[in-house]
């Protein structure tokens, strides 16, 4: 690796020569964005509307192009020894290309930086000796803050360079960080490359245990995708999925760092904010409420709107009266009902399948009526009382509210599905009034989304990427996946990782009530964040959370630091922030959600002050107070975790509680200290 004091800075010098290009790149892109600023789009609008448009297109532009002035604007450079050829990768003899964040030219056009995601960076992620994909050098650089310090060369053709683990790459991946989550474009390993780079069309399902990369693997696709399909995804739109707003304001700047910004973020419970939740459910009721079963409860109980006629319909139209019999009638809704469209789709095109049935009369008896006669049929007052009387409009909420608030209503759509106690444990005790007094529940919110996709069809993204796939529920899924039953998934999760009641027990049953069993899924096992000795002892509960799943192997060369400390008082814990808030970097203190408040006087007392999670660390404000509930996904440079037992017994059973604690113990990047007075589980030996 070559530092400053390698290289005298001189004309020669191939450090200063690269200091000087990112000087030029940086002055290129404050070109391209002032470009964009001194626009003049007065003479190509028509109206204010597509004023409107392009203002806000151009705002979104000039966001993009910000110059983030401690991110690298490269960080890598490919030379590659031929031309382009049939059979050679991209490039020209003798060409360089610098790869970074995003795409960078000069006033002539010329390229001076090249987006990662173009097919020529590729071998900057997948050359090796064994394929050196036609680069004769590979170089890496260092960056400190803002300014280019090192850079580290591979001569991937030169037969007598032994392979060498690059010492600038560990250097970036166990770099200490204060704020949220940064990308990790400079450090993506081939086979997260591979996901990363996966086609649109196909779904991908990621199991990564910790510090694997899954959720930076999952945002760094939605960047491929969108730099690959932008005009099709602009116009489908793409979600990121977290568990909680915690988490999405921990990811929240990682697109905006690569220049994507058309991503929306979203939990599951926003997804399904149709009714105000206010109240909770027990673990019982909410594993019934969340089981797929629940789906075709609701599915009965809409289609049982619907009534047979005995009726008529009687058209009075000038002098002429038509009658269509009651049989034809039902004949019309039992063809709807078999062909099992949306409730509402099929209540819509039944008024036109009547007046068609009596545009067939008319014809036969000489007449030549015409779509618009057809139209008036399908307005006539007759047609729209026999609708509401056979097809009546369903809301979902009120359907809802009935099921879990009417014992004969609820028995008679899940015979066979619910049994007894099953009925009785959804039951509210104290049935509400009306949907707005009702205390719904997270797991209610999703069964009035299911029941709204039954009567109406829910819009469909291009492209969703769901994150702690791991905790939702087989109706959560599905709620999921009626957002993107036209467009591919991402699906990231750790199965040791599941907290929940409901937790997936297998990838395979997560897909199909995803609605996509066609996914591929991959396994990542290589540790790129959690220290050796951390990821070692954690996984000593996996054989009694997640049996034959394989344990994450570290592959850092720092082992890290660790230390598990028999406590004689809670001034411990405190003493153990004190020792780590002396080392650079990011610092969590997690407990049990029960012992919070208190570790919060605790250290109020000390006099150090702490952040809640998802909010933003700073380099005066570098400890945070988490509770083991919301660690799930974030991370931190030192953890000190107090009581691991308390965080097992704050759970219903041992086996999340075990889950819940393997989540707090593999939170750390470069040091874990566990402080514990009462005896450690025992499944950590």
């Amino acid at each position: 690796m070559s530092t400053p004091s390698d290289h005298p800075l001189g004309s020669d010098d191939p450090l200063s020569r690269e200091r000087s290009h990112l000087t030029r790149s940086r002055a290129a892109l404050r070109a391209m964005r002032e470009d964009v600023e001194n626009l003049d789009i007065s003479d190509v609008t028509a109206n204010w509307v597509n004023a409107e448009v392009l203002h806000r297109q151009i705002d979104e532009r000039i966001k993009a192009l910000a110059d983030l002035s401690h991110t690298p604007l490269f960080f890598g450079r490919l030379d590659y020894l031929h031309a382009p050829g049939a059979d050679r990768a991209e490039g020209a003899e003798g060409e360089r290309f610098y790869i970074g964040r995003r795409h960078v030219h000069d006033a002539d056009g010329d390229p001076m930086v090249i987006d990662w995601r173009a097919p020529v960076s590729q071998p900057f992620y997948r050359a090796s000796k064994n394929d050196p994909m036609d680069v004769g050098l590979r170089r890496r650089f260092g960056y400190t803050g803002g300014d280019l310090t090192a850079y580290e060369d591979e001569h991937l053709s030169d037969p007598a360079e032994a392979a060498t683990t690059s010492k600038l790459l560990q250097q970036e991946i166990e770099r200490p960080r204060v704020g949220p989550m940064r990308d990790i474009v400079a450090t993506i390993q081939p086979e997260q490359d591979e996901i990363v780079r996966s086609g649109l069309s196909g779904s991908v399902c990621v199991q990564g245990g910790p510090g694997t990369g899954k959720t930076a693997v999952g945002l760094h696709r939605v960047a491929y995708l969108l730099y690959a399909h932008r005009e099709r995804l602009a116009r489908t739109g793409t979600l990121v999925i977290g568990p909680n707003k915690s988490f999405l304001h921990y990811i929240e700047q990682v697109l905006p760092a690569l220049g994507e910004l058309e991503a929306r973020q979203a939990t599951v419970d926003d997804l399904v904010a149709h009714v105000e939740v206010r109240g909770s459910d027990g673990a019982a009721a909410a594993v019934i409420k969340g089981d797929a079963r629940m789906a075709e409860v609701l599915r009965r109980a809409v289609r049982s709107h619907v009534t047979l006629p005995t009726e008529p319909v009687v058209v009075v139209r000038g002098s002429r009266r038509w009658r269509l019999p009651a049989y034809e009638l039902e004949e019309i809704v039992r063809e709807l009902l078999d062909r099992d469209i949306r409730y509402g789709a099929a209540r819509d095109a039944l008024p036109q399948r009547i007046a068609h049935a009596v545009l067939v009369q008319m014809e036969r008896s000489g007449e030549a009526p015409d779509d618009r006669v057809q139209d008036a049929v399908a307005r006539n007052t007759a047609v729209k009382a026999a609708v509401k009387a056979v097809w009546p409009p369903v809301d979902p909420a009120k359907l809802v509210l009935r099921l879990l608030s009417d014992a004969d209503f609820l028995a008679a759509h899940a015979e066979g599905l619910l049994d007894e106690a099953e009925q009785k444990e959804i039951l509210w005790e104290k049935p509400a009034r009306s949907v707005k007094s009702a205390k719904w529940s997270p797991a209610d919110a999703v069964l009035v989304d299911e029941a709204t996709d039954l009567v109406e069809r829910t819009h469909s993204l291009g492209h969703v990427v769901l994150d702690e796939a791991q905790d939702l529920s087989p109706m959560q899924y599905r709620a999921v996946g009626r957002r993107c039953t036209t467009g591919s998934a991402t699906v990231l999760g750790d199965l040791a990782q599941g907290t929940t009641p409901w937790a997936t027990r297998s990838w395979d049953e997560a897909l199909r009530h995803l609605g996509k069993q066609e996914a591929v899924i991959e396994e990542l096992t290589a540790g790129f964040r959690v220290p050796t000795d951390v990821i070692t002892y954690a996984s000593r509960l996996l054989p009694h959370i997640a049996p034959g799943l394989a344990p994450v192997a570290s592959v850092r060369e720092n082992p890290g630091f660790f230390e598990v400390r028999a406590s004689s008082g809670d001034s411990d814990v405190v003493r153990a922030v004190r020792e780590l808030l002396g080392h650079e970097g990011s610092i969590g203190l997690i407990a049990a959600d029960a012992r919070i408040p208190f570790l919060a006087e605790e250290l109020a007392a000390a006099g150090l002050a702490c952040l809640g999670p998802g909010e933003e660390t700073t380099a005066e404000t570098r400890l945070t107070l988490v509770p083991a509930s919301l660690a799930k996904g974030l991370e931190y440079d030192y953890v000190v975790l107090d009581e691991p037992r308390a965080v097992v017994d704050g759970e219903p059973d041992e086996r999340t509680g075990l889950r819940r604690l393997y989540v707090a113990l593999t939170r750390a990047v470069s040091g874990l200290i566990v402080t514990h007075a009462a005896p450690l589980p025992e499944q950590l030996g």
